[in-house]
């Protein structure tokens, strides 16, 4: 069965990287949630995906310039705020697998510090476009689980995420074809798209052979994987 990843909780239809988000994918009934951290000035590990906090609150402005204190006042969306790390995954506990995205550089301790102080580490896979990133993640415990992201992968881009540690692979659906999930299987890795957000689109990457599928739109993807009853 193809595992369903709600991108940033439910990116299209709730705020995005909200707690509302979050719960609204949950009860969809999501496999997987996706989210990504930063740190804020005062180096709190927050839950935002853009380095500024203009597009999804009502603040402007560096998340490295902000306190967590004035990012925790803003509107993140219908009265949502910043949520963060440790919320989420209070949240998601026992419920579903986290992917974490490490969109900020210098995340990786306090992000791993969280999980394992929360004793989440079965419940999370880390991930990120830099590989140095999920290999210092590896570092600090190589038990912890790792995947890589690739827009637009390279041919070698299965074993570059091996040699990473990662155990899967998420790839950008306009740039991922039947050869790269192949090659990816004969890896041993776990293929992911990321993020078809129509119908057609979502079909056209189960037909691929893919393991999971991120969306923007869980509510649609969700019948195509798991039938509407």
């Amino acid at each position: 069965m193809i595992y369903v990843v709600g991108h940033r909780g439910a990116a299209g239809v709730e705020p995005e990287n909200t707690i509302r988000g979050f719960r609204y994918a949950v009860e969809l009934g999501v496999d997987y949630c996706e989210c990504d951290v930063h740190l804020t000035k005062d180096n709190r590990l927050i839950v935002m995906h853009d380095e500024t906090v203009d597009r999804t609150t009502n603040g402007t402005g560096a998340i490295r310039d902000l306190s967590f204190a004035e990012i925790r006042s803003l509107d993140a969306g219908k009265g949502e705020q910043v949520p963060t790390l440790d919320e989420v995954l209070e949240v998601l506990r026992d419920k579903v697998i986290l992917l974490i995205e490490l969109k900020g550089a210098g995340v990786e301790e306090q992000a791993v510090q969280i999980v394992k102080e929360m004793q989440m580490d079965s419940q999370v896979m880390f991930t990120c476009f830099h590989l140095d990133r999920i290999r210092k993640v590896k570092s600090l415990d190589s038990s912890l689980k790792v995947g890589a992201i690739f827009g637009n992968p390279p041919e070698d881009a299965s074993q570059q995420a091996l040699d990473a540690g990662a155990s899967g692979i998420g790839i950008h659906y306009k740039n991922l074809c039947k050869e790269m999930v192949e090659d990816a299987h004969r890896h041993g890795l776990d293929v992911r798209a990321w993020n078809p957000d129509t119908v057609p689109e979502m079909q056209a990457m189960i037909e691929l052979g893919v393991d999971g599928v991120s969306s923007n739109r869980p509510d649609l993807l969700i019948p195509l994987v798991h039938g509407s009853g």
